[in-house]
């Protein structure tokens, strides 16, 4: 009797798995097209930057508003503003690297598809190995807090490119870190939201395009 209960209970964990996963990942899919489709509009209408305080509030503001709400269906609306706002806030870059680099378009190509590369390999690699990453949660956390707080320095204090470059890389890390593990949390049952491993994803590969892309024109030498 207990063997059954036991046995019951490890395919009800199973099931509750995949479901996360499908859920993460279709939402996931649904967002980064949106989030594409924001980027585009805002290419066309030839937006200006945004400019870094308006970046932070609207990011944390919704990325709260989301984590608030993450249990109920007004987590969905604010996740698709959250990567809308996104979005918007990349298209002026991509329409700068457009103009300010000659080989821009194949810059932009490249960042995006290594980060695809990156993203669907690591997480390719946890869903298959079912390695538990959990230990990688406290150095990704104080990894992440010092890259940004570097980032930051780097924003004003513009005579430092070294530092804006090694802060790129630093992310690049840490991102592939972060797939890495918010992957094996949804595996192992540590993330049960669907929606806030979603957000987590985004946040992640968006990252990872943007520092990878940053690498790149420096790299090129075109600018």
């Amino acid at each position: 009797m207990r063997l059954n209960q036991v046995m019951h209970q490890s395919e009800a964990r199973v099931v509750e798995t995949n479901k996360v996963l499908r859920n993460t990942y279709a939402l996931l899919s649904m967002t980064l097209l949106f989030s594409a489709m924001t980027a585009g509009m805002a290419m066309v209408m030839n937006l200006p930057p945004m400019g870094m305080i308006i970046t932070m509030v609207g990011y944390f503001g919704l990325l709260f508003l989301t984590s608030k709400f993450s249990n109920s269906g007004l987590g969905l609306v604010f996740v698709f503003a959250l990567t809308g706002f996104m979005g918007l806030t990349l298209g002026p870059i991509i329409n700068m690297y457009l103009t300010v680099f000659s080989n821009g378009s194949q810059l932009v190509m490249t960042a995006l598809g290594g980060t695809g590369l990156i993203f669907l390999g690591l997480s390719g690699y946890a869903l298959t190995s079912r390695k538990d990453f959990s230990f990688l949660g406290g150095f990704l956390m104080v990894g992440i807090l010092v890259a940004f707080l570097a980032g930051i320095v780097a924003v004003f204090v513009p005579s430092m490119p070294g530092m804006s470059l090694a802060v790129s890389a630093m992310f690049i890390l840490l991102m592939s870190g972060m797939i890495l593990y918010q992957t094996s949390e949804i595996i192992h049952g540590g993330e049960t939201n669907y929606i806030l491993a979603t957000v987590s994803l985004y946040v992640t590969i968006f990252n990872l395009f943007m520092s990878l892309l940053h690498i790149l024109g420096a790299m090129s030498g075109d600018d």
